[in-house]
Formats: C-alpha cells, sequence, structure tokens
C-alpha cells in the first residue's frame, strides 16, 4: 500500500468519502468515475527491432530516441464496464477542464450528476473550469459534475489508477515514439475494452479499511 503515517480524522472522512461512493448500486444516471493522468515519454527505437518469429519474441535494441512528452486522461466508470480516455500533449488545467466538459457533453450527456474521483493534483477542481471557459459555461459544466478527492497519498483509492495499469500491460508499456500513434493505439485499447465490458471488482470497503488501519487513526 504505502507507508502509513498516523490518519487524521480528514483522512478519513475523505476515505470514508470514496468508498461510499464505491459501495453504491450502479446507477446509469448518476455514475461514479474514477479520473486520473498517465504521463507518457514519447521513445522511438534507434534501431529497427527484429521481428517476432516461432518461439521468440519481439527484440528491442537498448538504442532509443526521445520524442518529447505527452498525457493520457483516463475516465473508468468502472461498475459499468466502460473508459474515456483522450491522449493530450500537456496536462495542464485547461487540458483538464476540456476533459472535464468532454465527458459532460459527449460522453455522458444523458447523465444527471457525474461523481469523479480525483486526487489532490493542483489541476483538478473548479477553478481549471472557470479559468478555462468563463463563468456562465463554467457553471454549466459544473451543475452536473460532483468532485470527490482522495485523501493525500492515497490516490491508489481511485480506480483509475488501476485501469491506467491495465493500459501499461496491454497497450502503452511499450515504446511509442509519435503522439499520433499512440493517440490511434489508446482509442483502439479503449474500444477494444469498451466492447469487452472489462469491469474492475472493488473489494476494499470502510469495514476493510477499518480493519487494516484503525490502530493508525488519530482525532
Amino acid at each position: 500500500m504505502w507507508c502509513i503515517p498516523k490518519i487524521t480524522l480528514g483522512f478519513r472522512m475523505r476515505m470514508y468519502d470514496v468508498l461510499d461512493l464505491y459501495a453504491e448500486p450502479y446507477d446509469s444516471k448518476r455514475p461514479v468515475i474514477g479520473l486520473d493522468e498517465k504521463p507518457k515519454q514519447l521513445i522511438e527505437d534507434g534501431r529497427k527491432p527484429i521481428p517476432m518469429r516461432p518461439g521468440r519474441a519481439e527484440r528491442y535494441d537498448y538504442e532509443y530516441v526521445r520524442k518529447g512528452n505527452a498525457n493520457i486522461f483516463m475516465a473508468a466508470e468502472f461498475k459499468a464496464g466502460r473508459r474515456t480516455t483522450r491522449v493530450t500533449t500537456r496536462r495542464t488545467k485547461r487540458d483538464f477542464a476540456k476533459f472535464i466538459r468532454h465527458l459532460v457533453d459527449r460522453a455522458y450527456p444523458d447523465a444527471e450528476m457525474l461523481r469523479v474521483v480525483v486526487d489532490n493534483l493542483n489541476t483538478h477542481n473548479e477553478k481549471a473550469l472557470y479559468e478555462t471557459y468563463g463563468a456562465e459555461e463554467a457553471e454549466r459544466i459544473l451543475n452536473k459534475v460532483e468532485f470527490h478527492y482522495t485523501p493525500k497519498h492515497a490516490s491508489w483509492l481511485n480506480v483509475a489508477e488501476i485501469e491506467i495499469g491495465v493500459m501499461d500491460a496491454e497497450c502503452t508499456g511499450r515504446r511509442i515514439g509519435d503522439k499520433h500513434l499512440l493517440a490511434r493505439e489508446v482509442r483502439a485499447w479503449t474500444t477494444r475494452r469498451n466492447k469487452q465490458e472489462k469491469k474492475i471488482e472493488w473489494r476494499f470497503t470502510k469495514q476493510r479499511a477499518d480493519e487494516r488501519l484503525s490502530k493508525y487513526y488519530v482525532t
């Protein structure tokens, strides 16, 4: 997990808030969505890889060329087996705001409220939308969004981290030297995994949290 410090009441309240959300029955009108980002260094092979052949995997030379950086936004609606992804050049407040608007207007236009679980990165807030779109548009978007924050140093409570781990294992954990290729690969992976309706079985409940962590609680 992590090196556990003394857990304050504020930490527990935020943890309970997220765990309560995860424990709710699925509601398509009020989906619970874990949102996180994955930085990706774009790397091109210095030499052409040796192709795979029977009994031998594809082999890469240790030399490579750095081609810049990119970012992958991940929104995981884990109870529905659905994820929404987007590749960007950076992960600024503006990028975050644009992804939130995409979720509201394009990915979930029929939802009444998106309950979005995020960590404490300084771009993950309502201010990002106000600075990007102005008050009227920001308020229109935020009228359908409810942010729930994981405690500091406990981003492992965000289901999006699990989904990012799967994406890395199946798609993005290899050398990719071009942002457009990265976007195509991520889009294809997202489409396939959504068609399969792959879900996450979350087992860490408030009861289990208290059983494992109560000795670290402080008031």
